[in-house]
């Protein structure tokens, strides 16, 4: 086979967020052009019928084959057949699937939406804007690499990318939020429907303070049926790589409610 054969992998067809509509744009101009070019493409929803049409429109059969649904397992034996995988997501917050088929040692060609741009180094892919001219561009580029031999080695990218979502790791980056979050300034209620007012515009802005007031308003209601002495305090801690330090004292109105209860 060439070396190009199945060099693109997608694995869902669902909604209009799949982006499905831009790969039916790329197939045929990329197709025309590059002759050792073949599509490897997997999922299934209503969208696949687009991609049945431009295949049977410009009789692409033997070079673009639409897999249907795939089981979680046989995900991998798509991904490695393939040397560029191409991710077209309108809207995204994260993407695993990027994250497999780097794993896979596949470069990675991607929209640059949503929290697309911070899953994995510049090094490992190619970010485009949602368009077909800018994804065609990105693909090109890649398929330049792949001829050229630019790449780095499959087992090179995974080694590299299974360091990057190790247990330890997210749990580092979850402690740096909840740190960075506790850090920032909480701002009195009115300033708080201010911003709301002045960013939603004149209608949704107020109808966004009444469901904020609403909602503060509920807050007060669960603090006045559970106040905060009967929540549990979590203990404090300074890492994963650090043994606990700190705990919280006891409280003992709460013992004593406790004990009570015990006897009951």
């Amino acid at each position: 086979p060439d070396v190009l054969q199945s060099d693109l992998c997608k694995k869902k067809i669902r909604d209009g967020c799949a982006g499905t509509d831009l790969l039916s744009g790329i197939i045929p101009e990329l197709c025309q052009k590059y002759q050792e070019l073949h599509f490897l493409i997997g999922g299934e929803g209503p969208k696949r019928i687009i991609l049945e049409e431009v295949r049977e429109r410009y009789q692409l059969h033997d070079r673009v084959q639409l897999l249907g649904a795939l089981e979680h397992k046989d995900v991998r034996n798509v991904l490695v057949q393939g040397h560029i995988f191409l991710n077209t997501s309108l809207t995204e917050a994260f993407c695993m699937a990027i994250v497999e088929a780097a794993s896979c040692g596949l470069q990675v060609v991607s929209t640059k939406v949503g929290g697309i741009p911070e899953v994995l180094p510049e090094s490992l892919i190619i970010l485009c804007e949602p368009s077909v001219k800018s994804l065609c561009d990105g693909l090109e580029k890649a398929i330049f690499q792949v001829k050229s031999g630019t790449l780095p080695a499959p087992e090179n990218i995974h080694n590299v990318v299974k360091t990057f979502y190790t247990w330890r790791n997210v749990a580092e980056r979850t402690e740096k939020v909840y740190e960075r979050v506790s850090k920032e300034t909480v701002l009195p209620m009115h300033k708080r429907l201010d911003r709301l007012i002045s960013h939603c515009g004149p209608v949704t802005g107020y109808m966004f303070a009444l469901l904020a007031v609403l909602s503060y308003l509920f807050l007060i209601f669960l603090q006045w049926m559970t106040p905060d002495s009967f929540i549990d305090v979590a203990i404090d801690a300074t890492g994963p790589r650090r043994a606990w330090t700190h705990q919280w004292p006891r409280d003992k109105k709460r013992d004593e409610n406790d004990k009570i209860s015990q006897s009951r």
